[in-house]
């Protein structure tokens, strides 16, 4: 008996020796009070205290990978987080196998994206609560050094915990071939892919018209030569169902489409770049019957806002969102078409507006527009016809500039002015329009070991919120510890009872990988967004708890 244990203690040793194991958690946790200005809805207000907390696990031998994440949302979910979130369960599980010789074969859940996103995108952000991995199965192989490359996958996609899946059966394709490399040129790089999506779903009665499979197709044109970059993509969206106001339109279905151009060009010191991009019924969703929900599930594609992502406070009050939806009802809109521009320069050290360290300018300017169109209503039916380049009624602008000055060993100043145009009535689709200005004194000094970071805003707006001041201190010292308290204070809303100021005050410990956050504050009200991405959330008040970790 011995004899036979010893050979499989040794292999289960040596096993032990190349394999790598690793996890990380992350626990979310906050409990809600009632004060003064703010209180629990009284729907919500049975489950005070709240977690998500996600247990990431990986263990990889040789070239095989096996991964898995359980999830917690007990006793409830974070507010505002779809209500399919609940329970503890396993999230995500998969097995992957990658060689060398370019094989990479994924069982279980998984995220893709095809290009820019356009065509095909699956990820996950847990503060929007996105998770909408594919669960099926995906293969990656790369031919002749990696001159062509082709992913193939099948499956269905996450919309909720445990193994809750779509009905829908999403396959697709995507591939992608060198060209400058199949040439022999190093002097620039040039490559060309396609992409194609297959969504399919049984046909329902309800939906007179809608079919039971959608296509995408999707070709891009990605070039690079010395210091200039310009790429390229069209895709194509066959017949799909739309959203009516709160619910799917149960009869008419349109096509759609999406061009997306990107140029620029960059060099030490200064860069500039644009971007030009026209959705027209272009949101995409693996279930017809979420289309359009408010909580991003069964999104199969990425559409971000196209603008300046902004890291303050008062500048995140008026966020533009795509709007690549086709709708009548509230009302008429067919998509977006607009342009964003990039602007940076360096001012080298030692010139006049350089001076002893040198200094960064940014600007950034963005203009976005509803489709031009002619829109008939019928009984039974319902039309749209646009033109490529005309722009309609105007949605979102803004320019910003952003300085950045190091003034000293120890000081590093920024000065940001920001300029909104935001059309509530659009957007929101609520009354209204905004136009906001806004203004950001940001300061970072370095005390011996430690570090004080000041900043203050002012934002004037003509509308909705009117005026509001804010303020925010981060005091780091002895490396892992950091205490912090912001403000932001509405002091020109026209409802006095409003007039409230949203403090947040707290303290974050960090050592090698783990991080600590402990806060008391109020949250605003409105959208919070990651990457030009939204979801809404509602004014609360509370203690909240958060832990990351790795090991």
């Amino acid at each position: 008996m011995k004899k036979k244990l010893l050979p499989i203690l040794m292999l289960l040793g040596q096993g032990l020796v190349y394999a790598q194991f690793n996890a990380s958690l992350e626990s979310n946790n906050q409990y809600y009070v009632d004060d003064k200005k703010i209180k629990l809805a009284d729907n919500e207000a049975d489950q005070r205290f709240r977690s998500n907390s996600y247990l990431t696990m990986t263990y990889k031998y040789k070239q095989f990978t096996v991964g898995a994440q359980v999830e917690s949302y007990e006793p409830k979910a974070l507010l505002n987080y779809s209500p399919d979130f609940k329970s503890v369960n396993l999230g995500t599980y998969y097995v992957n196998y990658n060689n060398e010789k370019g094989v990479d074969v994924t069982l279980g859940h998984f995220y893709e994206q095809f290009g820019s996103g356009l065509a095909l995108r699956t990820w996950e952000d847990r503060q929007l609560g996105i998770a909408n991995s594919l669960v099926g199965g995906r293969v990656k192989l790369s031919f002749a050094d990696d001159l062509a490359t082709v992913k193939a996958l099948y499956g269905k996609q996450r919309v909720g915990m445990g193994f809750d899946l779509s009905n829908t059966a999403i396959a697709g394709v995507d591939t992608e071939f060198q060209l400058a490399k199949a040439l022999g040129s190093d002097k620039f790089d040039s490559n060309i892919g396609f992409s194609f999506v297959n969504k399919h779903e049984a046909k329902d009665p309800h939906f007179v018209n809608a079919p039971a499979d959608v296509n995408i197709y999707g070709v891009r044109w990605n070039n690079e030569y010395k210091d200039f970059y310009l790429n390229a993509e069209y895709l194509y969206k066959t017949k799909d169902a739309i959203k009516m106001a709160s619910e799917v339109d149960p009869i008419n279905v349109y096509s759609g489409n999406a061009v997306n151009v990107v140029l620029g060009f960059a060099k030490t010191g200064f860069g500039v770049s644009g971007t030009l991009r026209r959705l027209e019924n272009f949101n995409i969703y693996s279930d017809r019957e979420r289309i359009g929900n408010q909580y991003n599930q069964a999104l199969l594609n990425y559409t971000p806002a196209l603008t300046k992502q902004f890291d303050y406070s008062l500048a995140n009050i008026y966020v533009y969102q795509a709007q690549p939806q086709l709708t009548f009802f509230p009302q008429r809109k067919s998509g977006e078409i607009g342009s964003q521009f990039d602007i940076n320069y360096q001012f080298k050290k030692g010139t006049a507006l350089g001076g002893k360290y040198g200094t960064d300018i940014a600007v950034n300017f963005a203009n976005w527009y509803g489709l031009k169109g002619k829109y008939r209503v019928y009984e039974d039916f319902n039309t749209v016809e646009t033109k490529a380049l005309d722009l309609g009624e105007r949605y979102y602008s803004d320019f910003n500039v952003d300085i950045r000055k190091k003034l000293s060993q120890s000081w590093n100043t920024a000065l940001i002015y920001i300029y909104q145009d935001y059309n509530t009535d659009r957007i929101q689709e609520t009354e209204g329009h905004v136009y906001a200005t806004t203004a950001v004194w940001d300061n970072l000094f370095k005390i011996n070991k430690s570090s004080l970071k000041l900043e203050v805003q002012h934002q004037w707006a003509s509308s909705s919120f009117k005026n509001w001041a804010a303020a925010l201190s981060e005091f780091n010292f002895k490396k892992n510890w950091s205490i912090f308290v912001s403000d932001m204070y509405n002091y020109g809303n026209d409802d006095k009872e409003k007039q409230m100021h949203y403090y947040t005050f707290g303290a974050v410990f960090r050592k090698n990988s783990t991080r600590v956050q402990a806060s008391y504050g109020r949250q605003r009200g409105g959208l919070i967004c990651v990457g030009g991405v939204c979801r809404m959330v509602p004014e609360n008040t509370g203690f909240s708890l958060n832990i990351n970790t790795t090991f």
